[in-house]
């Protein structure tokens, strides 16, 4: 199981540029369509977390964390270069994969009473430095996988916190609601991971919902790309437009919703309509993004949510979770339920035979 943080629709557009200036990054997001991605794609929707025993209790609430270096190679999981409680490297790439690794264990910890990505104490792996120009960052159902970009498009994906915090939450969601990587349910997924991706960096960096910048992936495009981030929960769509990479396609709207068979049924894509519901809601609450309405997204997937959920029934589950936090009739139920009124999501309705 790979979930990665660029999207093969991003990845395609690099691919087929023939400029001598954008050689490198060309050839790079092609072995990665083609020679390292491609083969796990096709995996995505049997990979079960009901194999390998892969909890360890611990004793302490704090992270274990371990990382190891590829050397620019597609072998895992690399050497160990530092290890918990060790002091940094001096590798940007190892030592932002450390404070990443912990930002992310700090903010379900402290805020959520969670003991890792399992809830049961599971140590955090990354391996960075993988591939040759390897243009992506992925969660494989064990460990994070970084990789250094093409220097041309894409930096080093350790640069971003909201990435780091991204692909750990796919391994929260592998352990609570286990939603499904295809179509509706897929973009659940993503859009879960982008939520609690912008908490991790808004918690470390102190932001409240009005201060935050709601980007995905801010800072790992180089200074050529025009562009701010992989994609903008606040305004999907808006998170890039340049001649190599296109338009940002992301739709903020279920009217707008993408029929396809690509990206795992526009997984990356149709994320963009729950991501703009949450930051609706969070913004109307206003104060810390990661307390109310991450409270509630938190307790959406940790319930009784069906791994097939489509956007309203995952709706009608977020507004069932403000009930029961908060009480009916509350602010924050109300400012749930505008939320989804605003991409045009009604919780539990036909919408929910779509996609």
């Amino acid at each position: 199981m790979r979930r990665s943080i660029v999207p093969p629709y991003l990845l395609a557009a690099i691919a087929e540029r023939a400029e001598p200036e954008m050689r490198t990054a060309a050839a790079a997001a092609r072995r990665s369509l083609l020679t390292v991605d491609a083969p796990f794609r096709s995996a995505r929707l049997t990979l079960s977390v009901d194999g390998r025993d892969l909890v360890v209790e611990l004793d302490r609430d704090a992270p274990v964390r371990t990382i190891s270096d590829a050397h620019g190679t597609e072998t895992l999981p690399g050497d160990v270069v530092r290890d918990e409680g060790d002091d940094p490297t001096g590798d940007p790439a190892v030592d932002e994969a450390y404070d990443g690794l912990g930002a992310t264990y700090e903010l379900f910890q402290t805020v959520y009473g969670r003991d890792s990505i399992d809830g049961r104490g599971l140590p955090l792996d990354a391996t960075v430095h993988y591939g040759r120009d390897y243009d992506n960052a992925f969660w494989d159902g064990e460990r994070m996988v970084f990789g250094d970009g093409d220097g041309e498009v894409f930096t080093r994906f350790t640069a971003s916190l909201s990435v780091i915090g991204h692909e750990l939450a796919h391994g929260v969601t592998q352990y609570s609601s286990g939603l499904i990587y295809e179509g509706q349910a897929g973009a659940l997924n993503e859009s879960v991971s982008d939520v609690f991706g912008a908490l991790v960096e808004q918690y470390a960096l102190g932001q409240s919902a009005d201060e935050a910048s709601w980007l995905i992936g801010e800072g790992l495009f180089t200074a050529r790309v025009r562009g701010r981030a992989l994609r903008s929960m606040s305004a999907p769509g808006t998170a890039y437009d340049d001649p190599v990479l296109g338009t940002d396609p992301q739709p903020a709207h279920f009217d707008d919703y993408i029929e396809t068979e690509e990206d795992s049924g526009g997984v990356h894509l149709n994320s963009g309509i729950p991501n703009r519901a949450f930051h609706l809601a969070a913004t109307a609450l206003g104060g810390d993004a990661w307390d109310r309405a991450g409270r509630i997204w938190y307790d959406t997937i940790m319930g009784d949510l069906p791994s097939t959920s489509t956007f309203a029934r995952f709706a009608a589950a977020t507004l069932a979770a403000a009930d029961a936090r908060y009480g009916a009739g509350s602010t924050e139920s109300d400012a749930v339920a505008a939320g989804w009124r605003g991409v045009g999501v009604t919780p539990g309705g036909s919408d929910a035979e779509r996609g």
